[in-house]
């Protein structure tokens, strides 16, 4: 199934201020504005049939073994849970650190495509609704689809509160097909929120601002998310200090993750 973005101005075939944010976007994922084809899963398509988070660790475990000689359920359900919020968590620090721009990010207005050969992780990420928030110096603030806030700091939480309501419903429904408590679900969202604005950062050569802009985002303990922004700078370059844990370190001669919150102290 797919649904038609949203767009406001007149001439369909123009493009919308968070299109055009969006073309500009580099990254090693594909991120596109408009309808996808019908090998990309709508988010509140997925979310509404929690069961087919089933298939897709399926098809997971299938290549774990052919990776690792066996699979782990902890670990299909602990990549599924990073790739799924990794989708508006990096979407939303992309736009928010290199235009101050947040999309909906609501589960009908956001798709991804997972890669069909060979690991089954998402590849591509779509945005379906041209609605953005913006800073007041926005050049598009007059925009029909714009809903201009006062400061950076509201925009921040503009973006908190978007990308929360996104994750309420993966937790809501991820959590039906899991043995994971909220607590681990909500460990995650708060580390792909926090991951997201600091991988934008990297990815567009200012790593110092990415990180500026994740304690913005997460500046203390605010529910419902499990933490702030542990993000601090050591004699190696800045390192965090993840939340929760995907599991991969229970595969079979499978190094942990830097940083995993099971194995490192």
């Amino acid at each position: 199934m797919t649904v038609p973005a949203r767009v406001s101005q007149q001439n369909p075939r123009a493009l919308t201020p968070l299109a055009e944010s969006i073309a500009r976007l580099q990254t090693g994922t594909e991120i596109v504005f408009g309808t996808p084809s019908e090998d990309w899963t709508i988010c509140s398509d997925l979310l509404a049939e929690p069961t087919r988070f089933d298939l897709w660790r399926k098809d997971l475990a299938e290549w774990m073994v052919e990776q690792y000689g066996e699979s782990d359920d902890r670990a299909t359900a602990g990549y599924i849970m990073g790739w799924y919020l990794h989708q508006p968590g990096y979407l939303a620090g992309l736009l928010f650190h290199t235009a101050r721009r947040v999309p909906t990010l609501k589960p009908s207005d956001m798709a991804f495509r997972i890669n069909p050969t060979g690991r089954p992780h998402p590849d591509g990420t779509a945005v379906m609704c041209d609605e953005f928030a913006c800073l007041p110096d926005d050049p598009a603030s007059n925009h029909p689809a714009a809903t201009v806030v006062a400061n950076e700091a509201a925009l921040a939480a503009v973006l908190r509160a978007r990308y929360a309501a996104h994750a309420a419903q993966f937790v809501a429904s991820f959590g039906q097909v899991v043995r994971f408590g909220r607590r681990q679900l909500w460990a995650a969202a708060t580390d792909m929120l926090e991951y997201g604005a600091w991988a934008a950062g990297r990815q567009f050569g200012d790593e110092n601002a990415g990180v500026t802009d994740a304690a913005m985002i997460l500046p203390e303990k605010l529910e419902p998310f499990v933490a702030a922004s542990s993000l601090h700078f050591t004699d190696e370059g800045w390192k965090r200090k993840r939340n929760s844990c995907c599991f991969h370190y229970v595969l079979p001669d499978a190094e942990p993750c830097t940083a995993c919150p099971r194995t490192c102290k």
